[in-house]
């Protein structure tokens, strides 16, 4: 007797979803995690240029780390309320705009740490003119005097090439004609310090400009920062390797994640397409 064949599939029903609750609210919570690190990075870059008195504040920087941060939150802000939303509503347009949002950062990353390998030449003396910019301008804000200060005490140097470039300050400047009380001297960040030394002497660096290497080299650090900022760069490429890969991973699974469920949502919508064909037809 003749086998009879099978009967075809009909429709999934109405409760089937091609797309995956576990993909969809990773996502979400993913971006609702950056999303709100993105307002505090506003609120904190705010309120630290609010409390700028000069509009030359950081004027030596290629921008004031204050208006970076918001400038940083904001897109940040922007790029996960798309991915929030998007993978809350299951919105494709949305969606798409996250996933490329974080496609271009991702490649502009990329692009900025290839750049600066090949072109390291040019990287240090852009690092250079910060430094020398940073300062002449030592005294002009305060945040930045810190900053200078912290990096001359971590990396136990004076100035960028060495402790005489501190010259080109207007306060520590050794001409004759300068009436500072600090002239010719260095920061006391600059100078060798005792670790059982309770009380910081500020004013250790007094007239070191004058004073030869040798001389000086007794009472502070006489390297420049640059050599030193280059040193500890290659001798810690696998911890920047390392937190360059902590900081493009986010972004790789955001974009996976982000396709996937576009690629999910796609499907469902097939999927809801074939089920009104096949209720619109009277042999259904």
């Amino acid at each position: 007797m003749a086998r009879r064949a099978a009967a075809p599939a009909g429709p999934l029903g109405d409760d089937f979803s091609f797309v995956s609750p576990v993909a969809k609210y990773v996502l979400f919570f993913f971006n609702l995690l950056f999303w709100m690190i993105s307002m505090v990075m506003v609120a904190v870059g705010v309120y630290a240029r609010l409390l700028k008195h000069a509009e030359a504040a950081m004027a030596c920087l290629a921008v004031d780390p204050a208006v970076l941060l918001v400038v940083v939150g904001v897109l940040t802000f922007l790029i996960t309320f798309c991915g929030c939303v998007g993978s809350l509503r299951e919105n494709i347009c949305l969606l798409q705009t996250f996933s490329i949002c974080l496609t271009v950062v991702f490649l502009l990353q990329l692009a900025a740490g290839v750049l600066g390998f090949v072109f390291s030449d040019k990287a240090r003396g852009k690092v250079s003119e910060i430094i020398n910019g940073a300062i002449v301008h030592y005294r002009d804000d305060l945040d930045l005097q810190n900053l200078i200060d912290f990096g001359q005490k971590e990396f136990s140097c004076c100035g960028g090439v060495s402790y005489k470039d501190w010259s080109q300050n207007m306060y520590f400047n050794c001409t004759a004609a300068n009436p500072s009380r600090e002239r010719c001297s260095v920061p006391f960040s600059c100078c060798l310090h005792d670790a059982g030394q309770a009380v910081i002497n500020t004013m250790c660096g007094h007239g070191m400009q004058a004073r030869g290497y040798l001389e000086a080299s007794a009472f502070i650090h006489t390297n420049g920062c640059i050599d030193k900022l280059v040193n500890w760069t290659h001798s810690n490429l696998f911890l920047l390797g390392g937190i360059t890969l902590g900081l493009a991973l986010p972004q790789l699974v955001g974009i996976v994640l982000a396709q996937l469920l576009i690629n999910q949502i796609r499907d469902q919508i097939k999927l809801q397409l074939y089920n009104q064909q096949h209720r619109a037809d009277p042999w259904y």
